[in-house]
């Protein structure tokens, strides 16, 4: 779904059809004005994108004063709004839902970046709001870390129960080896050493370390010796993520990112004309 079409969907969800009936009471149709756009916390700037998407539906003009990625503190101003103050008023909950959530999740992620080791790579994973995913996995860049696959469609990930279905790991690999195109790397969900032994075995080019405790990780990039990627996943918090350092381990996925993150606080307030 593109940006402006998830933009109209949630305005409609607003107005219902029936308009936003308590601006239109007591707000004339000609009034004009401006808003402006206050940070209530120190945060990092997301969905800058999405808002500026959201006025511009209504006919509103957007300033940026700072834009996504940006490290903002309590009180600063990251935009401005000027038009008609009834379609102001209108988008004015859409827009700073799109913002206090990505934000959340940009400043949450930027905490998790901020623990890793020198060297450990954190990336997301599709643990993300149906239809919300750019957004949300724009969010994650903007708080300093990086994307996993976007979708189904542009990477192999062989998870348990592919194995399960397929009749084991070598079979699971011989099948994805056959049929996924030589762009795509293939990527094998493992929980014990044993399966580890078997993938490498098979060849293959990432294994992703899932739910092992640290001294098992450690153990599992000793014998994978750079043969191919490791990943972490499972539990991945950003006090044990700092002590994953020197072990050999090249990224952590982490899909609290996205679902652990709590929104931040940002305001509009509004000035007549």
């Amino acid at each position: 779904m593109t940006l402006d079409a998830l933009v109209a969907h949630a305005l409609a969800e607003d107005l219902a059809g029936a308009g936003d009936v308590t601006t239109e009471s007591c707000v004339g149709a000609e009034v004009r004005g401006a808003g402006t756009l206050i940070a209530k916390q120190d945060l990092v700037l997301s969905g800058g994108a999405a808002a500026s998407a959201t006025f511009a539906a209504v006919g509103v003009d957007w300033s940026a004063i700072e834009e996504d990625g940006s490290r903002v503190q309590a009180g600063s101003v990251v935009a401005e709004v000027a038009g008609r103050l009834r379609d102001v008023l209108t988008a004015e909950r859409v827009a700073l839902n799109f913002l206090m959530r990505l934000s959340g999740i940009a400043t949450h992620t930027a905490t998790v970046v901020a623990a890793a080791p020198e060297g450990l790579r954190v990336v997301d994973t599709r643990k993300s709001t149906p239809l919300h995913r750019a957004l949300e996995k724009a969010a994650v860049r903007h708080g300093g870390a990086h994307n996993h696959r976007f979708g189904l469609f542009d990477g192999v990930l062989i998870k348990d129960n592919h194995v399960e279905a397929a009749g084991g790991v070598t079979a699971a690999v011989a099948g994805a080896r056959a049929h996924a195109h030589h762009l795509l790397r293939i990527q094998l969900e493992v929980e014990t050493l044993d399966q580890l032994a078997e993938g490498l075995a098979c060849g293959v080019d990432a294994f992703l370390l899932d739910n092992m405790d640290d001294a098992t990780l450690a153990e599992a990039c000793r014998i994978v010796d750079g043969r191919a990627l490791t990943e972490a996943s499972g539990n991945m918090t950003a006090a044990r993520i700092a002590g994953l350092g020197g072990i050999g381990l090249d990224q952590v996925s982490v899909g609290g990112l996205i679902h652990q993150a709590r929104w931040v606080d940002v305001s509009l307030e509004v000035t007549r004309a």
